[in-house]
């Protein structure tokens, strides 16, 4: 079972913004949220996270809310979309720019010198089947970026790209993917949140 954690909201001058790999602090004070996530996740399982702070130090609040968690194994193949260009610019103002048929709404093309959401699909997809081999039998904690999440998601039900997009994933919400051998994916819960 993977069960796939957004990390915890970033600064709130940051949150307009494209902010994709820049490794930006989270807030961690909510004190209730963690704690609510400390009693649904599994005990004992297997932590992964991104090289980004904001996903370790999200991982590092729900273990002081009282989960057992083990150090995080690091894992590059889950870090968020690469936004190339717009990297710190306000997701209102690229939008805007951005016409009806832009490729880069097919999933398919990049941003300007960054990582099309296809390749995101790609990695994931690749990470997923890897950690699972390597972990078969246990229950995986994917503390993550929404991205990543969204392709986890999309991954589990087989979907294209631009589909997999159109899932909401809020901060400190819980996806729950469950690998059935054999037999494909059962989905428990998508974008479940504990607030």
């Amino acid at each position: 079972r993977w069960w796939w954690v957004r990390h915890a909201r970033v600064a709130a001058a940051d949150r307009r913004l494209f902010y994709g790999r820049t490794d930006v602090p989270c807030d961690t004070s909510d004190e209730a949220t963690f704690a609510a996530l400390a009693r649904v996740l599994p005990k004992r399982a297997v932590l992964v996270a991104s090289p980004l702070k904001r996903t370790q130090e999200t991982a590092a609040a729900i273990a002081r809310a009282g989960l057992d968690l083990p150090p995080a194994h690091i894992d590059a193949d889950l870090l968020e979309q690469d936004f190339g260009d717009w990297t710190g610019r306000p997701r209102k103002e690229v939008y805007a720019s951005l016409g009806p048929d832009d490729p880069v709404w097919s999933a398919g093309a990049p941003p300007p010198g960054g990582e099309a959401f296809s390749q995101v699909c790609a990695r994931v997809s690749a990470a997923i089947a890897r950690l699972s081999e390597a972990h078969r039998g246990r229950d995986i904690v994917s503390v993550s970026h929404a991205g990543v999440i969204r392709a986890a998601i999309g991954h589990a039900l087989a979907l294209d790209p631009v589909r997999a997009l159109s899932f909401a994933v809020d901060h400190c919400a819980v996806t729950r993917l469950e690998s059935i051998a054999g037999r494909g994916w059962a989905i428990a819960y998508i974008n479940r949140r504990l607030d």
